[in-house]
């Protein structure tokens, strides 16, 4: 029997051996513990590595077998299963089969034949350990590089409305540029305003959205360096984030008016700083648009930790605004799939799904309440709970 906790989609051992007596010895000595497939030469190999190659972990192969030997599968097993780890057996220890067995197939060991049971035993065993390491960090990896594929995803698309605003706030002082007039001193550039103020404050606007475009960047930035292995782990009081997010969030108009805050329950997030920080970003912008044009638009953000009769305490961040609510059969969808009630100004609904995602990913989660009519909650749940130093 395999260890439990064997990958289970890679568990077996291919032994290659010409000799039927080699191969029925092994499969008998070594079955007890192991699942055990045999095969007679590098073409029957390489016929079961093609149809099941995904079952096994290890191969095993003699060195000397006629048509083609060990090293020609070795090779082929490096370029084209290379999850697989290798050992060699030979009882032809020449220096140059070593050599090459190493360089070219790879090998974690090289067995002497014929082979002894214990050390064979162990070196299976040593050869499994590798594989279910190598499998995990190969998963580990692949996680890190989907992650980081979503947040570029997820960063260009909330850079785009800023820096098309940037655009327009730019262009709009470009085309109020007066020429000079006859006469005119040098050194002074003229513009043409609506009304007082008009092009002072759309650079002041402007600035605010670069400001922003600036965070998101330096927070995807952080999230690359985080995504490396060993980075250490990132830590920041929930009430430090919310008041980042209220000093750096590119509000427009008189929308910071309308967002009020109750931070008193403060408490240590989990997980990454960067990647919370975009989930903040996030849930305000949704709310803020569904408020635009709404009377005494009120968005609030709050923190707290449940009460709980067992078990520790699950602390939260809120969001509530009195907007006109969410029709149950969106809200039913909202935190399972890309749902959007904005496709008509470029809203997709991915913006949520990463939220969800990155809460999913550190353990928490995204709950929703809302009436039609009756604004909306949202819920950020964290566990297990820490208070803030």
């Amino acid at each position: 029997m395999l260890p439990p906790d064997a990958p289970s989609e890679a568990r077996s051992i291919l032994f290659v051996d010409d000799e039927a007596t080699s191969r029925k010895w092994f499969a008998l000595t070594f079955g007890d513990e192991f699942t055990v497939v045999t095969a007679s030469g590098v073409g029957e190999a390489l016929a079961l590595l093609s149809r099941r190659g995904q079952e096994f972990a290890v191969l095993v192969t003699d060195y000397r077998m006629p048509e083609q030997d060990g090293m020609n599968l070795l090779r082929a097993v490096q370029r084209d299963f290379r999850h697989l780890v290798r050992l060699l057996a030979t009882a032809y220890a020449e220096k140059d089969v070593a050599i090459a067995a190493v360089n070219q197939g790879k090998v974690l060991r090289i067995l002497e034949k014929p082979l002894d049971e214990a050390p064979t035993r162990e070196a299976l065993r040593e050869a499994l350990a590798l594989h279910r390491s190598q499998a995990l960090e190969r998963a580990l990896n692949e996680g890190r590089v989907a992650a980081m594929r979503e947040t570029l995803g997820f960063l260009a698309h909330e850079l785009n409305t800023p820096l098309a605003t940037v655009r327009g706030f730019v262009n709009a002082v470009a085309v109020r540029h007066q020429p000079p007039a006859p006469g005119s001193p040098p050194g002074i550039v003229q513009f043409a305003e609506d009304h007082p103020g008009q092009l002072l404050a759309a650079l002041e606007s402007a600035e605010r959205r670069a400001l922003y475009c600036q965070s998101l960047v330096s927070t995807f930035v952080q999230s690359a360096r985080d995504a490396y292995p060993g980075a250490p782990t990132q830590t920041v009081s929930a009430a430090a984030l919310v008041r980042s997010l209220l000093d750096e969030f590119p509000f427009e108009h008189d929308e910071r008016s309308w967002v009020d805050s109750e931070l008193a329950d403060d408490f240590s997030l989990p997980g990454r700083r960067d990647l919370l920080y975009l989930v903040l970003c996030t849930l305000t912008k949704n709310a803020l648009q569904v408020l635009r044009g709404r009377s005494h638009p009120k968005l609030r953000i709050e923190l707290g930790v449940d009460a709980a009769t067992r078990g520790p305490a699950r602390p939260w961040i809120r969001f509530v605004d009195n907007g006109p609510g969410i029709a149950p059969d969106v809200l039913a969808r909202l935190t399972k799939e890309p749902v959007t009630t904005r496709a008509h100004v470029g809203g997709n609904g991915m913006g949520l799904m990463f939220c969800v995602r990155v809460m999913q990913s550190i353990g928490g989660s995204i709950e929703i309440e809302s009436q039609p009519g009756a604004g909306a909650a949202v819920w950020l749940y964290f566990t297990p709970y820490r208070p803030a130093r």
